[in-house]
């Protein structure tokens, strides 16, 4: 397992501090905001470890609040909200300074059958054939400071292989639609729920890139407000993200100084595991 990935499994260890109340921490990086993929992440957790074992979450829907501070530790309060016979829901509040910077509900059902079917996946390749991040990026090391680039190159807990040129590199205005390759950056430990916290980490990663990539808006441009406003996902399929999975992803609008896309995640066997939409902020900065 790599640095990283241990790295990003303690983040998603989270210290209990009383019944229903948890505590989570940032990595050490010198970043503006917390990352919304690991409150997402972290909040998953919180609910889950009050969830009985027979009982896997389905769904859930969170709302980013105010940009989170990665100095000092979050606290996530989860409300027990209903344990029924088939469903089980639970609420988080996660909580920096006295104030919500996140809530999330999740809901959690039994193990049931019934009829199925799915979008198919499309054709995406084979993921190791296509380069990986250092490598695309490596070309291009010339338009980025020191420090800028010391974190680019850094080891992450999420390996990831683009099969089009991602934004970073290309910011011309090309169709609202990506396909992106990715795998924990090493084995995990056979657990269902640890699984998808982990998805719910990484799909946060490129999901956003989705909506603004109509409208030549690059990561060096800074006449855009961009974050994350609201993120959504169905968990369908069970699945093992320490294996090549597909994320494709299309942004069917932008309006309003928003900009929503969907994405759909499918184990390299094809099975539609995970659906995940989420709306972003997209608004021009007025000088």
């Amino acid at each position: 397992m790599s640095d990283a990935l241990t790295e990003l499994l303690e983040l998603l260890d989270l210290e209990q501090l009383e019944v229903n109340l948890f505590r989570g921490v940032s990595p050490d990086e010198q970043r503006q905001r917390v990352f919304g993929g690991q409150v997402a992440g972290q909040a998953l957790v919180a609910a889950g470890r009050t969830v009985e074992t027979d009982r896997t979450v389905h769904s859930l829907h969170a709302y980013f609040l105010r940009p989170g501070d990665p100095n000092v530790p979050i606290i996530y309060n989860v409300d027990r909200i209903r344990d029924g016979r088939s469903f089980t829901t639970r609420r988080v509040v996660a909580i920096q300074h006295g104030r919500a910077i996140f809530n999330l509900a999740a809901s959690f059902q039994i193990i049931e059958d019934g009829p199925e079917h799915q979008y198919e996946m499309p054709d995406a390749g084979d993921p190791e054939v296509l380069p990986s991040f250092l490598e695309r990026v490596t070309p291009y090391r010339d338009r980025f400071s020191e420090e800028v680039w010391d974190w680019i190159s850094r080891e992450r807990p999420i390996t990831t292989r683009s099969v089009e040129a991602p934004r970073w590199i290309d910011p011309s205005p090309r169709p609202a639609e990506q396909h992106v390759w990715f795998k924990s950056n090493g084995p995990l430990p056979a657990n269902s729920l640890l699984h998808k916290c982990v998805v719910a980490y990484a799909s946060d990663l490129t999901l956003l890139d989705t909506a603004v990539m109509p409208h030549q808006v690059s990561y060096t441009d800074d006449s855009f407000q961009i974050a994350s406003l609201d993120h959504a996902m169905w968990f369908h399929r069970s699945f093992h993200v320490d294996e090549w999975m597909l994320y494709h992803q299309k942004s069917p609008s932008a309006h309003g100084a928003r900009g929503i896309a969907e994405g759909f995640i499918y184990s390299q066997d094809g099975r539609l595991c995970v659906t995940v939409i989420q709306e972003g902020l997209l608004r021009p900065v007025v000088r």
